[in-house]
This record gives C-alpha cells, sequence and structure tokens, in this order.
C-alpha cells in the first residue's frame, strides 16, 4: 500500500485526482494538527415546503382555515397562557357583530357563525394547548358561482390565484372569502379579553368614512369614545348625524347594485409602554402588516400620518412633560401612541382604508380563462360596502398584534429585575383592574 504524502509532501497546484487512495480525507488525517480538519459526504439537504400565510404571530400564534363554501372555517390558537376563563361566549359576541345578514347594507347571507370551541380548555379554562375554533358554512349557494369558474371577476382574486396555484376554489372566492376572518375574529377576542385582564388594554374601532362622508376629526373622543356609541348603528359610526349619512350613502349604490368603500379608525387604550422590537418588527410596522392582510384593505396610516407631511418639525413634535403620577407623557399624540417602533403609554389610534366590494351587480367587461375578452355579470351575496362589517375585523388583528408583542416584551424584557429608575412592570398601571384570584 502506498503511503499516504503529508501536508509537506503535496507540491502546491497538485490536482486532487493525483492524491493517491484515500484522497483529500487521507491527506487531512495525516496533516499537522494545526492545521487539520474533518472533511466528509455532505448530506444532501432535506427539501421542506412549507404551507405559507396563514399562520400569524410569534408567541400568540393563530392558524386559520376554512373556505368560502367548504364545511366550514375556524383557527387553531397556540401559545396562550392556562387558567384563562375562556368559554365560547366569549368569542360569539365578536363573531355576531362580523356576521353576515346582520342589516340592510351587509350581505344578505344568512349564516349564525355559532362558533364551537373543540379543544385547549377544560371546565371554561384555557388550559396552554392548541385552542380549536369551528364555525359550520350553513347558507352556501354555489350555483351562484358559475360563471366565475369560466370569467375573472375585475379587481378580485380569481386571476391570482390562478396565477399563482394553477387552480382556485370558484365558489365565494374560496380562501380570498373574507369567511375567512372568522377565525381571526374569534382569536382576537380571546386576544381582547387577555390584554384587558393583564393590562387593561381597551380596543375599539369605527367607521370613519363612507365614500365621500367623511367624519370630522374632532367630533369624536379617542379618550371617551364608547362601544355602546359605535354599536348604537348598523353603519358602527360614534357620531349619529354623520352615521346616517353612511348608511345613506350605502343604501343609494346597494339600490343601484354597485359598491362603495370606506375607512375604519381603530383606537388602543391603556397599551403598555415597551410594545415594538425595532428594527423589523417596530409595533406600527407589525401594526402595518396585520391590517393590511385583511380582505379589501388598500391603505394604512398611524398617527398624523400622511397629514403629517403637511406641518414642521417643531408643529408635528409631541413635547414631553411630567404628569401628576410621575409619569413621562406628551402633550399631543401625533405619534399614534409609539416612537421609535414602541409603544409610549398613549392612546395607539390609525386608520386603515377598505376599497369598494370587487364584485357588484353590474355588467363589466373581463377576460375568461380560455383568455378571450367577454362581459361578465357576477351573482351571489356581496356587501355594497364592507366597513361596517370590517370594524371587528381591525380590531382582532390590532388585538392579535398586540398580545404577541405582550408576550414577546415580557419574555426578553421582564426575564431578569427590571430598572424600575426607567421601567415599569407589565400590568403595573394604576387603571389596570384587579385580575382573579385564578389569575393573580
Amino acid at each position: 500500500m502506498a503511503a499516504v504524502p503529508t501536508s509537506h509532501q503535496v507540491a502546491a497546484g497538485t490536482p486532487w485526482s493525483s492524491l493517491p487512495r484515500g484522497g483529500f480525507r487521507a491527506f487531512t488525517d495525516s496533516a499537522p494538527a494545526s492545521v487539520r480538519f474533518s472533511v466528509g459526504r455532505r448530506r444532501a439537504s432535506r427539501l421542506e415546503v412549507k404551507a405559507a400565510g396563514n399562520i400569524f404571530g410569534d408567541y400568540f400564534q393563530v392558524a386559520t382555515y376554512g373556505e368560502s363554501h367548504g364545511g366550514g372555517v375556524g383557527c387553531v390558537i397556540s401559545g396562550c397562557p392556562p387558567r384563562i376563563p375562556l368559554t365560547e361566549e366569549d368569542m360569539q359576541a365578536d363573531l355576531d357583530r362580523r356576521r353576515p345578514g346582520q342589516s340592510r347594507i351587509t350581505t344578505p347571507r344568512k349564516e349564525t357563525d355559532t362558533c364551537k370551541i373543540l379543544s385547549g380548555t377544560f371546565e371554561g379554562m384555557t388550559t396552554g394547548t392548541p385552542i380549536h375554533v369551528f364555525v359550520p358554512n350553513t347558507d352556501q349557494r354555489g350555483g351562484d358561482y358559475t360563471e366565475m369558474a369560466k370569467a375573472y371577476r375585475p379587481s378580485h382574486a380569481d386571476l391570482t390565484y390562478d396565477l399563482k396555484y394553477g387552480v382556485r376554489s370558484v365558489q365565494g372566492g374560496g380562501r380570498s372569502s373574507a369567511r375567512e376572518t372568522i377565525g381571526r375574529v374569534a382569536a382576537g377576542a380571546l386576544a381582547k379579553k387577555i390584554l384587558k385582564l393583564k393590562s387593561g388594554v381597551e380596543i375599539l374601532a369605527f367607521v370613519s368614512k363612507v365614500h365621500k362622508v367623511v367624519l370630522p376629526e374632532d367630533a369624536v373622543d379617542y379618550e371617551t369614545v364608547t362601544m355602546e356609541q359605535i354599536e348604537s348603528n348598523i353603519c358602527r359610526c360614534p357620531n349619529p348625524e354623520y352615521a346616517q349619512k353612511m348608511i345613506d350613502a350605502i343604501d343609494e349604490v346597494r339600490l343601484k347594485g354597485n359598491s362603495i368603500g370606506g375607512v375604519v379608525t381603530c383606537i388602543a387604550r391603556n397599551v403598555p409602554r415597551g410594545l415594538g422590537s425595532p428594527v423589523f418588527d417596530k409595533l406600527e410596522a407589525l401594526l402595518a402588516k396585520a391590517m393590511l392582510s385583511l380582505p379589501a384593505s388598500k391603505g394604512f396610516e398611524i398617527g398624523s400620518g400622511f397629514a403629517g407631511t403637511d406641518l414642521t418639525g417643531s408643529e408635528h413634535n409631541d413635547e414631553f412633560y411630567m404628569d401628576e403620577g410621575g409619569n413621562v407623557r406628551t402633550r399631543t399624540n401625533r405619534s399614534g401612541g409609539v416612537q421609535g417602533g414602541i409603544s409610549n403609554g398613549e392612546t395607539i389610534y390609525f386608520k386603515v382604508a377598505f376599497k369598494p366590494t370587487a364584485t357588484i351587480g353590474k355588467k363589466q367587461n373581463t377576460v375568461s380563462r380560455d383568455h378571450e375578452d367577454i362581459e361578465l355579470m357576477t351573482r351571489g351575496r356581496h356587501d355594497p360596502c364592507v366597513v361596517p362589517r370590517a370594524v371587528p375585523m381591525v380590531e382582532t388583528m390590532a388585538a392579535l398584534v398586540l398580545m404577541d408583542q405582550l408576550m414577546a416584551h415580557v419574555a426578553q424584557c421582564e426575564m431578569f429585575p427590571l430598572n424600575l429608575a426607567l421601567q415599569e412592570p407589565i400590568g403595573s398601571a394604576n387603571n389596570t383592574p384587579a385580575l382573579a384570584p385564578d389569575l393573580a
């Protein structure tokens, strides 16, 4: 057997093919310890294809499933703290605010959207294990979508689903239907409950614009507006005068088979300081992603938003002061409760713009799946304006973001003693409600 050459016996530039049997491994094994390294046959990497886009959150995770005309829709919630009181009734209230057929200005589809918790609770308490929530579909009309199997509805997801997957669920828009948000709303109801218990957080959304009817900025006090005011009319605008104008605008286009868009404003009060993680997980960035994941959403702004570009720095800056309780506060809140991507304790407020419903009862020009120019007259039951039913959806996504960031903050920043000269523990605010004995 030929001797294996040592490192000083191999001339520079010697091709690997000229090495004796044992090759490069034998060469490295014989090298001085100071330069020796291990080389072996690299195993082929395991190819994994992960379903993308159906899970939201890192700590409080929500996976939604289901389609408009399938057997049902729902969600699986992972990461929920144990020992939180939870029943179907806790989720049903928000699901009822989201469901179709609740008034003449929403889709006439009749669904009770009655939820059932299938796992993750015992004797009315969360167990810390995954919570499965299911809502059956009961009022499907698949025949309404015969034309959609052959043609692409303008500004809908029909074309892009075909382009991406090469196949799509035709009836009701499938996964792109707003019925997907049922799972979100169920999970959001739980998130809102935990946020309220832990830190006194209150999240409210309302309609602030329908088509050209705009609620004046000074018509609503973000610090005092209540759920009762918002829910006092079918449009979910807390100002009765403007609510009626909005309802009239929706009625007008509804009778013509057309649709209009609008804006939902959301506020979050008593949000703990310190939520959000720069640089890519800034709180406003996470809120923007969450809101723009909602069906028909087209725009997002927080605080002064685009109007802030009209101001100078001296006009826009929120000056600090010490309040009577010894807390650092801001005299104004053009930042919208977030500075540097982190919540500062002031009320968070933002707006979400929604486009007119894409499916309308008017003949439109489009293209068939066979790539022919055609005219399409769509059928089906759809909202003439999505914003009244979008209100609980916006609240939901805000709650899911804040819940996930609350858990992230506690995990990172409260693992060891705080710097009490600068920080305060989550749940220590004076306005935080007392916890139930089994949660304290």
